[in-house]
């Protein structure tokens, strides 16, 4: 796939760590499969594994966690 924002680069396949912040939250998500850009470094993640992301990490926000570092599990 071309990278839809340096429009240079080719994306292969392989593992990124998603940070998200809300409110007083930050939940890091390492090794989440993704496609990654090359030439500048950008990710994409399918929609299936984005859903997951944002559940694990709407999860954590709702326990109260202020940090929260999960392994991605599929």
């Amino acid at each position: 796939m071309e990278c839809v924002i340096c429009k240079h680069g080719t994306t292969r396949s392989s593992f990124v760590t998603v940070t998200l912040e809300r409110d007083n939250c930050i939940v890091i998500l390492k090794q989440v499969p993704a496609d990654i850009c090359q030439n500048c470094g950008e990710y994409y993640l399918s929609e299936s594994v984005t859903a997951e992301v944002l559940q694990k990490a709407e999860d954590a926000v709702n326990k109260g966690a202020e940090v929260e570092i999960i392994r991605y599990v599929a």
